[in-house]
């Protein structure tokens, strides 16, 4: 064992010796702080001690004054790569006589807990080249991991964070990771999930058609590659649940992958060995490959190239979702397709393996983490399952991101990514909120669809990974476990309840339920509220601010579907100042998944509704909606409801232009315009998107209409003018009337919030646009724009609440 040098020193006069006591708070355990602080301390001829807390990590040091102060500032600089110190309160204490040398001493865990484990991560480069080194005792391991990677979050059963609350107890250190496990001058100290071929887990092969069950294979990595090139589908434990994985360059592996899974045209995931292979597929600006190579792997959502083989996995789109491997195991799978090779410079070349890694959630139900459980839900969609025995405490899927469209050089080079979902490598990292730090603790249990939820303890919000629409019973299931496991982890009893206005929602049940439990108020939050709240709370943002929500439906105070709303948000209080004009959701929630029906709808309003068969033809339903619609406009219809939602207008304008008249997933008719629109510039060689400052108008009582620009597209053959047409003139509309809200109400910072801000072109525009005039633009960053953002907006809302003390029922 190597020693950590020391520096030479005189012993300090008793009169200069100071000691002090440091409480460090952040993500500090698991991460190998410990012993970093050992080997800072002992470089520094420090003496004293460092433990893991319930509140984080507690340091004793002594030494000169200057000396603790210079051992502050580089625990602040020079913390390991997965820690982050969110604060470091130091406390005088007597010196110790004959105090000598600095240890790492038990662990406590009496108290309150304040702190929180850290999220997943991809393997360090150092475990990486261990494992493809000959000769290595851990040569060809996928579990290999150290106190600088691997798993974090979906193992932990509770905290502090020690082996014995880790999935890993089942498994006794062998005496050489003991050895390792026990050196403070080791990267494996307590690296908790540490392990090796002779004491940890193991893979297994199972096959659909062995009536024997699970076996144990001689070389389940070799089986598993072999089977991918035959056309096969394979079942891949990883670290968050199971993905389902076939060869994309395999039409005919990929087609049949959405036959079984019923996935029509939903795009799939990608995994490429490196950004240079990434480059085969797609564009990948220096942005993007740091955001692929990043230790939190994120799918990353990259234009594709026009000529791309992969047409089957990602149709119609201009996008194509890539990740780097991120697991020991998946390096084995392009290590072994490389022929095993002893040296690691093809980790850098470009590789000709892609594959398609799919969330095994069949049916729209939660991610697969057991082997059982996966032997069983995923029969009939998989021919094989590549296994272990390490169980996932935590189901985690893959978070995806985009970089976001900027002009500015240092952004485009360090990018803070958009979430789309946020999950696996950034769950459960804390939002910092502003107010106070001893706040009580909020429970947030979000909406029905993209569901998360959201805990606050303290001057932080804890956001869970993403759990899916609750829809059906299994995902209901999780979202229950998931409020358990959060509140448990951090070791917090919720003083409220915050939860969606809409009383249909199971979350909303479930909210009732857990205020009877607690004992606690619960606190309704509008939809759209929710939505610009998220963005203010993450930005710590001063308050009021003007809010543009545009999403697919949330219920409105009126009691209809809102989605296109202007609103003037100040804390707990919410106005609507502006909204879209209304339209008929024909049919009721069947026009949010058939675009042609709200086309039909912008029909009937234009006073064209016998037009409505012409146009579509097509559809058998057409003279039914007509005469729907011709009533509704007379009449209230329960069949044809109103909603502002501008995610509804996006459908019409994709119905209008027939580029999608029904949708197989939430949002396609909106990326296939988004798309064309792109398709548009890229052929036109144009950065300015068309613009007919005629066909909207801004009304007295601040209802924008864009009905005349609708009127248009129906009357446009090539769609990608008409996508481009229709994003241009909309974002010239709604840059006008923000910009004219914005001067009435005297409010200079405009918050974009809601699912339609995933669209790229849509966030960008308005951005540029409103900053040209001078306004501040603030969008989602730290959590997701759509509804996954929900629950931390609802509880910055009843933070407002409690702080402001008023009373349950929020206004808008």
């Amino acid at each position: 064992m190597k020693s950590v040098p020391v520096l030479p020193q005189t012993p300090l006069p008793v009169s200069l010796v100071v000691r002090k006591r440091f409480q460090v708070r952040g993500v500090v355990q698991g991460v190998g702080f410990r012993p970093f602080v050992y080997r800072l301390a002992n470089m520094m001829a420090l003496t004293g001690w460092v433990q893991n807390g319930v509140n984080g990590v507690i340091i004793e040091a002594e030494g000169s004054a200057s000396q603790l102060e210079t051992f502050v500032q580089r625990l602040l600089t020079e913390a390991p790569r997965l820690a982050r110190i969110d604060e470091v309160m130091p406390q005088n204490i007597e010196p110790v006589p004959g105090a000598h040398g600095f240890e790492v001493i038990k662990s406590v865990h009496d108290g309150v807990l304040a702190t929180m484990i850290g999220s997943d991560s991809a393997i360090c480069d150092n475990c990486l080249h261990e494992m493809l080194t000959p000769g290595d005792r851990r040569y060809r391991y996928p579990f290999i991991n150290c106190t600088h990677c691997g798993p974090r979050y979906t193992l932990v059963r509770g905290l502090p964070y020690d082996r014995a609350m880790t999935s890993m107890a089942a498994f006794a250190q062998c005496p050489a990771c003991l050895g390792e496990y026990a050196d403070p001058e080791h990267r494996r100290f307590h690296a908790e999930p540490n392990a090796c071929p002779q004491c940890g887990p193991r893979l297994q092969w199972c096959d659909a058609h062995d009536a024997l069950g699970l076996n144990e294979a001689d070389d389940a990595i070799a089986e598993a590659l072999t089977r991918l090139r035959r056309g096969e589908i394979v079942a891949i434990k990883g670290l968050g649940g199971f993905h389902l994985m076939c060869d994309a360059t395999c039409a005919e592996a990929v087609s049949e992958l959405r036959r079984r899974k019923a996935r029509d045209e939903k795009p799939f995931a990608l995994m490429v060995l490196n950004t240079a292979s990434a480059r085969q597929w797609c564009h990948v600006s220096a942005g993007e490959a740091a955001l692929l190579e990043s230790i939190e792997r994120p799918i990353v959502l990259l234009p594709k190239h026009v000529d791309t083989a992969l047409a089957g996995v990602a149709p119609d789109m201009n996008t194509l979702g890539l990740m780097l491997p991120y697991t020991p195991l998946h390096y084995l799978l392009f290590h072994e397709a490389q022929g095993r090779p002893a040296t690691l410079d093809w980790l850098k070349e470009v590789h000709p393996l892609a594959l398609v890694m799919t969330s095994a959630n069949p049916g729209g139900e939660p991610l697969v983490i057991g082997n059982e459980e996966a032997l069983q839900r995923l029969q009939g969609i998989a021919d094989s399952w590549l296994m272990h025995d390490r169980d996932i405490v935590s189901r985690c899927d893959d978070s995806v991101v985009r970089v976001p469209v900027t002009e500015s050089p240092q952004l485009l080079q360090q990018p803070t990514p958009q979430f789309i979902r946020r999950a696996r490598g950034y769950t459960p990292c804390a939002i910092r909120l502003s107010g106070v730090a001893d706040a009580s603790p909020v429970l947030a249990v979000g909406g029905y669809f993209k569901n998360t939820v959201c805990v606050t303890r303290g001057d932080e919000a804890f956001l869970s990974p993403h759990i899916g629409s609750l829809d059906n019973a299994a995902t209901c299931r999780a979202f229950d476990e998931t409020v358990e496991h959060l509140l448990k982890l951090l070791d917090v009893t919720p003083a409220c309840i915050a939860h969606d206005r809409h009383p249909d929602f199971y979350s909303t049940r479930a909210a009732v339920s857990l205020a009877q439990r607690f004992g606690v108020p619960m606190i309704d939050v509008a939809h759209h509220h929710a939505h610009i709240a998220a963005v203010v709370a993450e930005h710590r943002l001063e308050v009021p601010v003007l809010g543009l929500a545009f999403d697919g439906v949330g219920l409105g105070n009126d009691g209809t579907a809102w989605g296109g709303e202007l609103l003037c948000v100040d804390g707990a209080q919410c106005k609507r100042v502006g909204h879209l004009t209304p339209l008929h959701l024909a049919g009721g929630d069947r026009a949010a998944r058939e675009p042609w029906r709200m086309a039909a709808s912008v029909l009937a309003q234009s006073g064209r509704a016998g037009d409505i068969e012409l146009f579509f033809p097509q559809q058998s339903a057409a003279e039914a909606v007509a005469n729907l619609l011709s009533r509704a406009l007379t009449a209230n219809s329960l069949h044809a409801p109103l909603t502002t939602s501008m995610g509804r207008y996006f459908d019409a304008a994709a119905g209008a232009l027939k580029v999608c008249e029904q949708m197989t997933f939430e949002g396609q008719a909106a990326m296939r315009l988004e798309g064309l629109a792109y398709c548009y510039l890229s052929q036109k060689k144009c950065i300015r998107l068309p613009v007919d400052s005629s066909a909207y108008r801004i009304k007295p009582d601040g209802t924008l209409d864009i009905l005349p620009l609708m009127h248009q597209l129906f009357d446009i053959d090539d769609a990608l003018y008409g996508a481009a047409l229709f994003h241009g003139t909309l974002i010239a509309a709604v840059v006008e009337w923000a910009d004219a809200g914005a001067r009435q109400f005297g409010l200079d910072q405009i918050v974009l919030g809601g699912g339609c801000f995933v669209n790229a072109l849509l966030s960008r525009g308005l951005s540029e646009g409103l900053r040209a005039l001078g306004h501040q633009v603030w969008q989602a960053q730290a959590a997701p724009a759509n509804d996954g953002g929900l629950s931390l907006g609802q509880a910055w809302v009843a933070r407002q609440l409690q702080a402001a003390n008023i009373g349950k029922q929020v206004s808008e």
